[in-house]
């Protein structure tokens, strides 16, 4: 699907929950896809991405910065705490702090590099003990914590579980925000993005919809 198409079907979204298109930002998801593939939806005008991995973002996009000053890196993937140095260096938008030894890191890395990133914080809504994220029980006291520890959290996060329906998920990490009195969502993949958007979400986002399907990818 091309990144018009895209574009399209979130502005059919948007109009039929209320709201204008320019509330939400499409963060493309270059996890695993070739260099032809990415440089493709570069040329079509995206400059927002995502990726899980910081060695492989690096890799890839050290050498397009050079050539698009405008990108805008979201790191989506789990971050260990002894790569924070090269998350703060590399990326523009941290989405998934979920424990405050992370969060410690990353705002030591972010004093010393001079460079105070947005941050999200990852909500485990499915509270699945495989996947990454803070307990929906404990936001409140690592949004506590992150506050004190001067971090800027700009919202929160979730990928709700892939076999169960996303809308109580989405639901509840709205709610979550609003209590917390933060004003973005990063919520709904391709699966499921039109109905992050009707829940609120800010940021959605799309890797198989727009890239095409890859092996060991779900986004």
């Amino acid at each position: 699907m091309t990144l018009a198409a895209i574009q399209k079907r979130m502005k059919a979204a948007c109009e039929q929950a209320a709201r204008p298109l320019s509330s939400v930002q499409l963060v493309a998801v270059s996890k695993m896809q070739t260099d032809a593939a990415v440089a493709a939806v570069l040329d079509a005008g995206q400059r927002v991405f995502g990726e899980n991995r910081v060695q492989e973002a690096k890799e890839r996009w050290l050498p397009l910065r050079e050539k698009y000053d405008d990108l805008k890196l979201h790191l989506i993937g789990h971050l260990q705490s002894n790569k924070a140095s090269v998350a703060v260096a590399l990326f523009d938008v941290i989405e998934t702090i979920d424990s405050e030894k992370l969060a410690g890191a990353l705002k030591n890395e972010m004093d010393k590099q001079s460079r105070p990133l947005p941050c999200f914080l990852q909500v485990n809504t499915g509270e699945e003990e495989q996947k990454g994220g803070v307990a929906p029980r404990d936001v409140e006291a690592l949004y506590k914590f992150c506050q004190s520890a001067g971090l800027n959290i700009y919202g929160l996060m979730c990928i709700p579980p892939v076999d169960e329906i996303p809308d109580p998920h989405f639901a509840l990490l709205n709610k979550l925000a609003k209590g917390l009195g933060l004003p973005h969502l990063s919520m709904g993949m391709s699966a499921d993005f039109e109905t992050a958007i009707r829940y609120g979400s800010t940021h959605i986002r799309v890797g198989s919809a727009l890239f095409g399907i890859r092996e060991n990818s779900k986004a």
